[in-house]
Formats: structure tokens, C-alpha cells, sequence
């Protein structure tokens, strides 16, 4: 009896111990919070509704909250704007932070390779991890080209969005314009830069060389017959100079190009490529002005 007594007398001076270093944690603890609390910016919070959420990082900051914070604490948005979030929502934010939003140029990302099964046929076949970031580091790619979209789709799994597919036909990557924000995420993650985001244009009109190859012209046709050659013919039809040839590539200067698509008609392996231009108008039948032939009876 009297051990079963020491045994209760015991627990429950455990019981008192634990439950007075408890109540001691908790005052200290209370101390603690009130001597360091900081105060948060109600802005942040107004600033993340506004903001998509999709964490993607395309803004270079570790997701949308972070985002929100570096611009409260700014109090600007340059340098620190989300490139997916639509002009009246960064309205809302600039009228949070009491400035002025700017313009925003709409962006969508362009896929800059033709190398479909039938313009660059595979030579070989890729049987392992599929990955475009662990392909590449393998081999130049089943067709050959060593700058070419490798088609295994790590830019899909990127996008939070949902904006890009491989074509199971082409085996290509293409872009849903209605649903990319421009974020650049999917640019990011090809291992070949064969992704870039260009803007997006008025009316959605855009003209880009379509290759992102870099070999000399005769090495490039080998692996995909719609390669730049770097001929330079683009650039020398261009009138506005935007059109630049560097490593057996030319490259379009979105900010120059007046879309006049002269270099589209002058490139000779189709490498450059419009979107989104309406098709053109058949040329009109050519009228017959010859005289009529007067017959030997009317003259007389």
C-alpha cells in the first residue's frame, strides 16, 4: 500500500514539474514574441490577391508572396512586376502602392525549331530517362542536330499553367497563346534555349526565325532540311535593320521588326516564319487587253 501511495505521490510531482516548465515556456515564449514582433504591411496581403499564384519564379523572386514584399518594401514595381499577371491587375497593385503601373508589354513564349519527323528524320533512337536535361548531356539528339528541341517535354512539366503540349505528331512543343502569361519558366528549363519569350505583338502578329541552329549551312540541311544557313539574305532584305547573323544564325530584333515579312519571302529554306497574319489575297486574274481580231467581212 504504501509503495502503490509513493508510486501516485511520485507521478504527480512529475505531472506538477512538467506542467510549471510548460507554463514558464509559454510566459517566456509570450516575452519573447511581443519584444520581437514585427509588424507586416497589410499591402502584402492586398498585393497577393492580385498576384496569380502560380509560385513559377518567372519574376526572378521565390514565388508571389516574396514578390509582394520586395514591392511594398520598394515601392515600385520596376525590376519586381510579374510577367504573367494582365494589365488591370498590376493597375490594382501600382494603385495599392500609390504609383503608377507603366505599360506592360503582353509576352508568350515562341518555340524556335521546325525539326518535326518529317523536316529532320530521326537517325537514331533515345531509350532512357526522359528528360531534355539528361538527353542532352548524352547525345546531339535522335535527328542529329545538337541545338534542336529534344521533344521530351521538361518544359511541359515547368509551366504551371498549362500552356504548352508536345504535338504527338511532330513531337515538338506548342504554345497555347490563350493560356501563356509569359513567365518564361518553360524558357528556362530547356536545356537548349530552344524556348524564347518574345512579345507577343499587336494582334498577336509575330515573325521569328523558327531554328536555333548554329552549324554551318551544309552540316545543318544534313540534319533538318528547314535549318538557317546563315546565308545572310534575311538581313540584307530587311529594311529596318533588325534582323543580325551571328554563329551561323540570324536572329530578329523584336523591337526593330515592322513585321513587313520581307525576309519571310526571302528566306530560302522557310526558316523564317509570321504567325498570325491573315492569309494572303489571291493575285486577280490577269484581264485580256489584246484587240479583238477583226474579221475580213467586218473591215470591209
Amino acid at each position: 500500500m504504501m509503495i502503490t501511495l509513493l508510486s501516485v505521490v511520485v507521478i504527480w510531482k512529475a505531472i506538477g514539474v512538467i506542467a510549471a516548465i510548460g507554463i514558464l515556456a509559454a510566459v517566456v515564449l509570450y516575452f519573447i514574441s511581443k519584444k520581437f514582433h514585427v509588424e507586416e504591411d497589410p499591402r502584402i496581403d492586398m498585393i497577393v490577391e492580385f498576384l496569380p499564384g502560380a509560385n513559377c519564379g518567372g519574376c526572378g523572386f521565390a514565388g508571389c508572396r516574396n514578390l509582394a514584399e520586395t514591392m511594398v518594401a520598394r515601392c515600385t514595381m520596376d525590376g519586381c512586376k510579374c510577367p504573367g499577371n494582365s494589365a488591370e491587375n498590376n493597375a490594382k497593385i501600382a494603385a495599392i502602392l500609390g504609383i503608377e503601373a507603366g505599360e506592360t508589354t503582353p509576352k508568350v513564349a515562341v518555340v524556335r525549331c521546325q525539326g518535326t519527323c518529317e523536316n529532320a528524320p530521326a537517325k537514331v533512337q533515345y531509350d532512357s530517362a526522359f528528360t531534355c536535361a539528361f538527353a542532352n548531356n548524352l547525345f546531339a539528339g535522335e535527328n542529329g542536330c545538337p541545338n534542336g528541341c529534344l521533344g521530351c517535354g521538361d518544359c511541359v512539366k515547368a509551366c504551371n499553367f498549362g500552356a504548352i503540349h508536345i504535338d504527338p505528331e511532330t513531337k515538338l512543343p506548342v504554345v497555347d497563346e490563350e493560356k501563356c502569361v509569359g513567365c518564361g519558366v518553360c524558357a528556362k528549363n530547356c536545356p537548349r534555349n530552344v524556348i524564347e519569350v518574345r512579345p507577343k505583338g499587336p494582334k498577336g502578329r509575330r515573325v521569328y526565325v523558327s531554328c536555333n541552329n548554329k552549324e554551318k549551312g551544309a552540316v545543318a540541311m544534313k540534319n533538318c532540311k528547314v535549318a538557317c544557313i546563315g546565308c545572310g539574305k534575311c538581313a540584307k532584305a530587311c529594311p529596318f535593320e533588325a534582323i543580325t547573323l551571328e554563329n551561323n544564325l540570324a536572329y530578329i530584333d523584336p523591337a526593330k521588326c515592322k513585321m513587313c515579312r520581307k525576309c519571310v519571302a526571302e528566306c530560302p529554306k522557310h526558316a523564317i516564319v509570321a504567325v498570325n497574319f491573315p492569309a494572303p489575297k489571291p493575285a486577280p486574274e490577269a484581264k485580256d487587253t489584246a484587240a479583238p481580231e477583226v474579221s475580213k467581212t467586218e473591215a470591209n
